[in-house]
């Protein structure tokens, strides 16, 4: 403070011996106070301190309005008037902290400014760079940083120096609507990264006509004949609205789910009758013998020399010789069929008396063990029958039908 005394004593001698003796009213406006004086000088700075008006060195002055310097001579012959523009507090909140400064600008953005900040048009300025100063103001500063905004494929990079992601995402004119999310949320801060990930978020709400399939009830009846079915009341669909939500993010397709479903016609289920009733029919053409059941079953050949077994083998499950006139089953129904007689087209009658390797058919072709059927043949005259073919169950019928022939 003495320094700045001694040099603007010394300042003040130099331009009163530079200045004109022509006085000329001047008035002073220094706060509230206003002082009218007559004086020859030229520069503000003599005009003050021979006004006894004392300055600080960050002190401004405004001749008719205009900045000038202290030391600078007022050239204008017009009336002249001095505003004094005193050094005031000022508060500076920025993001690495708070500081005081001393300052007389006239506005917040010349303040700044001289306080060695360079201000963008992005950046975030409370009150506005345009306010005047005033004593014990405090103003906040958030310079601006550069942000990519991701939605989708797009991406765009925008400068802001908003304290938000919603309110970031509203300067760059994709604010958030409905059920759109971003990432980190719109009510949290920029990430230090500067990504922001937008997610743009559509539902959709289908509505759909369903079929409900009907149920299928199979009972017994003695009224229709065995191997045969007879529909007693037909099975008809169901129908039902059904409601789905579809939840799309960023076009694509994420979820959906059914909220609600109406049933609008219930299923009537479907009842079949499975016959019970033994009825004796011929096997047709110029054979004389009738049936009393018949399906399809998968045929392969056998004969005592050809029975996979690497040697001639003639005995049988029953005890009859092998050969022609004997067919196997699996062993796992032989017990229910031992005995009965069958007739094969392409092959003749014969007796179910031996047991066979229906797990071996079973594996190979697919075909199920309950629908297997081994044809016998003698050594010196094999038929070699062969693949699926007509089994007619003879008469007489058992007293009970085997369970997996119902």
């Amino acid at each position: 403070m003495k320094l700045f005394r001694w040099l603007a004593f010394s300042l003040i001698l130099f331009l009163f011996s530079c200045q004109s003796n022509s006085p000329r009213p001047i008035t002073i406006l220094d706060g509230e106070t206003i002082l009218s004086v007559n004086s020859s000088l030229r520069t503000p700075l003599l005009i003050l301190t021979e006004a006894g008006i004392r300055l600080q060195a960050t002190d401004r002055v405004l001749v008719n309005g205009i900045p000038l310097a202290l030391d600078q001579p007022i050239t204008t012959n017009d009336p002249i008037q001095l505003q004094l523009r005193r050094t005031v507090s000022l508060t500076l909140v920025t993001p690495q902290g708070e500081q005081t400064l001393q300052t007389s600008a006239l506005t917040v953005g010349q303040a700044l400014s001289e306080a060695g900040l360079s201000l963008s048009v992005n950046d975030l300025v409370n009150p506005p760079v345009e306010t005047a100063v005033t004593d014990s103001m405090t103003v906040t500063y958030s310079p601006a940083r550069d942000l990519v905004i991701t939605s989708g494929e797009d991406a765009i990079n925008i400068r802001s120096a908003a304290g938000t992601v919603g309110s970031a995402l509203a300067e760059a004119g994709i604010p958030l609507t409905g059920l759109d999310t971003s990432r980190p949320l719109e009510s949290e801060a920029p990430p230090a990264d500067g990504q922001i990930r937008v997610t743009r978020v559509y539902v959709s709400i289908s509505m759909a006509l369903k079929s409900i399939p009907f149920e299928k009830q199979a009972i017994d009846s003695v009224d229709v004949p065995f191997g045969q079915e007879e529909i007693i009341q037909p099975g008809v669909n169901g129908l039902a609205m059904a409601r789905t939500r579809i939840r799309y993010e960023n076009g694509i397709e994420v979820s959906r789910a059914t909220e609600d479903e109406t049933v609008l016609r219930e299923p009537q289920k479907q009842i079949v009758a499975s016959g019970t009733k033994i009825v004796l029919a011929p096997v047709g053409g110029n054979i004389p013998y009738e049936y009393w059941f018949a399906t399809e079953m998968y045929a392969s050949w056998y004969s005592p020399c050809n029975s996979g077994t690497g040697s001639c083998s003639y005995g049988t499950a029953s005890g009859a010789p092998a050969g022609y006139g004997i067919v196997a089953v699996d062993y796992s129904i032989y017990s229910y069929l031992a005995g009965m007689k069958v007739y094969i087209p392409g092959y003749g009658t014969a007796t179910i008396g031996d047991t066979g390797g229906g797990p071996i058919i079973e594996t190979a072709f697919g075909v199920p063990r309950t629908k297997w059927i081994d044809l016998g043949y003698n050594d010196n005259a094999i038929g070699g029958l062969s693949g699926w073919v007509t089994v007619y169950f003879l008469a007489p019928a058992p007293a009970e039908i085997p369970y997996f022939l119902k």
